[in-house]
């Protein structure tokens, strides 16, 4: 298969999600936003689109950040789902498919960075691609919002500060608000180029030391059974 990655960020690296997709033997693609690489043209080439995170929202306009076209990342997402291709959205890129499908995102209750508990929903906990998930889960955060619903759309997990952390749009399309790609090397860069001086300031929000002391694989080689089970299922199809 071949996966495209949306990468907004030097430091909102794709982590697990690349990981798995090289352990597969899958080929990749990339879109670079920060160095302003042109977007696919159209979804054709491509069976997974993988938008990642930023500190962008949605409603960020060019002459904030003149490297984010929100509208023709929304385009190229909407046109992958017309293409039933599986389509991926971590953090902003849940809220920009949640946007491409007419879901405006909204702010997150409680601002999140840290290891914290998802917990399955029902709709989750019934759903073939996260029965092994169990009822909860501790996996990364870092983030504001969190994305929209469609009136088809099944929240599958929730935390005590966010009750979107992911989002079915459709048996191909999902929205994950948490970051279970997480591993070290990608918590040091997000340190690096965030401020936590007032973490303190938040219930939900951990010190860079104990950032770092966390053991990600977990939540990772979770995420990788999903990814083996979407991708058996896209196949299928």
């Amino acid at each position: 298969m071949h996966i495209h990655f949306i990468i907004h960020e030097h430091f909102e690296a794709p982590g697990a999600y690349e990981v798995w997709a090289k352990m597969n033997g899958h080929t990749l693609s990339y879109t670079r936003i920060y160095l302003a690489e042109p977007l696919p043209k159209h979804a054709d080439d491509m069976d997974f689109l993988i938008v990642m995170g930023g500190p962008q929202s949605p409603a960020t306009q060019l002459d904030e950040c003149a490297y984010f076209d929100s509208k023709k990342e929304q385009a190229l997402i909407a046109s992958a789902i017309s293409a039933n291709k599986v389509v991926l959205g971590v953090c902003l890129g849940a809220q920009l498919i949640g946007e491409a499908l007419g879901a405006a995102y909204q702010p997150s209750p409680e601002k999140e960075i840290g290891k914290f508990v998802i917990t399955l929903t029902d709709a989750g906990l019934h759903h073939p691609l996260f029965n092994h998930f169990g009822t909860e889960l501790n996996v990364g955060h870092w983030h504001n919002d969190m994305p929209g619903l469609t009136k088809s759309a099944n929240v599958i997990a929730y935390s005590e500060g966010c009750p979107r952390q992911i989002v079915a749009y459709s048996d191909l399309v999902f929205g994950f608000q948490c970051h279970m790609e997480l591993t070290t090397e990608v918590v040091t860069l997000l340190i690096a180029n965030d401020d936590l001086t007032n973490a303190q300031n938040h219930r939900f929000v951990e010190k860079p030391e104990k950032l770092l002391s966390h053991d990600y694989s977990e939540m990772n080689n979770k995420l990788y059974t999903f990814l083996n089970k979407l991708a058996a299922h896209y196949l299928s199809k």
